[in-house]
């Protein structure tokens, strides 16, 4: 039966030790979503680093976020890596509804079998174009979304191959940007739909250390930083037609 958009509890699984990153991202995710913060409930793996692979059974999806303090290729340092893909693995399982960025996206290719490679130097820092693939006319959340939109991009680790049972959307020169897996209502993107250039500014400011080579680093990628309305709307879409009108769920 399908809800009205007031009536949804999503869990947004977030990976940030920061408070003022925990704060900024979960605001982003409401406000992207269309939903009041009351309704997404916060699941941070660094306060609760073990945690039930059913802890999403409840909700209506599965929010999954960014991470700059963490990487999925070190589970030995961050234990909590394993139990985020048990969790993302019983979703697909269970056609639990899953919208995971940029981590989360490394996190489920991972739980789905595949597998995530690093590279330390010329990563994607800023705001990209994203081409899309053919698969996309038949897609409910990117199928009007124009080829060639600008996201916010900034990562180390990439996918350049998926799981067999997924579908790539989207990609780059250097690696896929969005997959869904086969017949579930399950999306994720190496990009950040939630995040838009007002808030790469203030994140890649915060973030300079790790991510830049200095401030004249940060001033040329911030000086060309790109709007990103089509990116920012697929959380939306998402939502509206996935959440809301149910009928899409496994189209």
């Amino acid at each position: 039966m399908s809800k009205n958009r007031e009536q949804l509890r999503v869990l947004l699984l977030q990976i940030r030790d920061g408070g003022q990153v925990r704060e900024e991202e979960l605001n982003s995710f409401a406000e992207y979503c269309g939903l009041q913060l009351n309704q997404i409930d916060v699941l941070n793996v660094f306060d609760t680093p073990t945690f039930s692979d059913r802890d999403a059974d409840e909700y209506d999806a599965l929010l999954v976020g960014g991470a700059s303090e963490a990487n999925v290729l070190l589970p030995e340092e961050f234990p909590f890596v394993t139990d985020c893909q048990r969790l993302l693995a019983r979703c697909a399982e269970t056609n639990k509804p899953v919208f995971a960025s940029c981590f989360g996206f490394q996190l489920a290719v991972l739980a789905l079998g595949g597998e995530i490679k690093h590279r330390e130097t010329d990563f994607e820092m800023g705001t990209v174009p994203i081409s899309l693939e053919y698969s996309v006319w038949q897609d409910p959340i990117f199928r009007d979304t124009p080829d060639g939109f600008f996201a916010v991009s900034v990562h180390k680790q990439y996918a350049d191959k998926l799981p067999e049972n997924c579908v790539s959307l989207a990609y780059t020169e250097q690696c896929i940007h969005a997959f869904r897996v086969k017949d579930k209502p399950f999306w994720a993107f190496q990009f950040h739909p939630e995040v838009d250039k007002r808030i790469l500014v203030e994140r890649l400011t915060f973030y300079k250390d790790k991510y830049t080579d200095g401030d004249d680093h940060l001033d040329n990628v911030l000086a060309n930083a790109q709007e990103t309305p089509q990116s920012n709307a697929l959380m939306g879409k998402f939502v509206d037609r996935i959440l809301v009108d149910q009928e899409h769920l496994l189209d």
